[in-house]
């Protein structure tokens, strides 16, 4: 009689814990929220890690060496297009500028005594033509000799090539004034150079050299970018990339600010990158942020397509069963994984294709039970 007791408790107490393991772990273990699709509207959007760049960058220098002077600018200045900003030491050109400009003024007094020469010169020219044709006359009635005849001849062709010779000098000079003159647009146009203007208007983001330095020919004194040019050059899987063209909308997220800044896609580039299989895309700002940081990094997001009417699930809803994209759907009181095809991504949302809006979803949960396919499941 004992012995029957002793095996009916054991039984019993075997009973309870079956019903306790049954009801306070496999029940809950089986037991699933469950939710519904929607349906709506979502844009469809990529995302991207990129740098702050520019379309151009100007590098401003001088051709010749020298030292720097009257050279203020810092990194972050704004400029104006034509703007002076430096100079450099032209030594000793404009000494040599002003010794042509004298040397023009000594040739033009030349000019003014020749032609006061060839001035006396015409006018003993025609005194010696007329005392010529005089003694012709009487050379013609014997009343002279030869010889007398050929000298007055000869003090006529004197007198003539004496004005020539005047003639070819003034011309000479003429000549040496105009080399003079483009010797000092020369040195004029080469003294422009000593004078550093910025080609465009912008901001400075990187100074090569401080005023009262000597550089060499040739050297860069500062870097100006056009705030036109400014944009973020991202970089974007091309597996997510293909659709995105020219003017799609975009916001910027700079590193150094919780600001989201709006933008648009004003380049892509035509090559993929071979190595790492992603795409350049270049995102302009619609404002351009000031100050801004050359290479700061900025994460893009790119609206590339807006879907009209999809049925949307819950992000966490999708699983990945058996190399498929899909969900578990309530079919009585057991789940069946129904594939999906997905049309587009959200935070907590995904456009999908294959469902119906009256499909019961099961919500999967780490801490329960691993979900098969005609597995029995409890739901709310």
């Amino acid at each position: 009689m004992k012995s029957f007791i002793k095996y009916l408790v054991l039984i019993l107490l075997a009973v309870a814990i079956g019903i306790g393991f049954y009801k306070k772990i496999y029940i809950p273990k089986h037991t699933f929220k469950t939710t519904t699709p929607t349906k709506g509207d979502m844009s469809v959007k990529i995302n991207g890690v990129g740098n702050v760049g520019a379309k151009d960058t100007y590098k401003v220098g001088s051709l010749y060496g020298g030292k720097v002077y009257d050279f203020t600018l810092a990194e972050g200045d704004k400029v104006e297009k034509g703007q002076i900003v430096a100079k450099v030491d032209s030594v000793d050109l404009i000494n040599k500028i002003d010794e042509q400009k004298a040397l023009i003024e000594k040739l033009q007094e030349n000019i003014k005594a020749l032609e006061v020469d060839k001035k006396s010169a015409e006018v003993n020219y025609v005194y010696q033509f007329d005392l010529f044709k005089k003694n012709a006359r009487l050379y013609k009635l014997h009343s002279i000799s030869s010889l007398d005849y050929e000298k007055y001849k000869t003090l006529k062709d004197t007198a003539k090539l004496k004005i020539e010779s005047l003639k070819a000098n003034i011309k000479s000079l003429h000549k040496q004034i105009l080399q003079t003159k483009e010797n000092i647009k020369g040195m004029q146009k080469r003294l422009s150079y000593y004078t550093i203007i910025s080609p465009v208007s912008g901001y400075v983001i990187k100074k090569l050299a401080v005023n009262h330095q000597m550089i060499m020919p040739n050297s860069t004194l500062f870097e100006v970018v056009n705030p036109k040019d400014v944009w973020i050059r991202t970089y974007i899987d091309t597996r997510i990339s293909g659709k995105t063209k020219i003017g799609d909308k975009a916001t910027i997220k700079l590193r150094s600010s919780s600001k989201l800044y709006k933008g648009k896609v004003v380049d892509i580039n035509p090559v993929n990158n071979p190595v790492t299989y992603e795409r350049e895309i270049d995102v302009k700002f619609d404002h351009l942020p000031l100050p801004f940081y050359m290479e700061e990094q900025a994460i893009v997001q790119i609206d590339i397509n807006k879907l009209k009417n999809v049925i949307k699930i819950p992000s966490n809803t999708l699983v990945f069963y058996k190399e498929k994209d899909g969900v578990w759907v309530v079919k009585g009181d057991r789940v069946k994984f129904k594939p999906v095809k997905i049309l587009a991504r959200s935070k907590k949302a995904v456009a999908v294709k294959g469902i119906e809006l009256n499909d019961k979803l099961v919500l999967p949960d780490v801490n329960k039970v691993t979900l098969k396919d005609g597995m029995k499941i409890y739901h709310d």
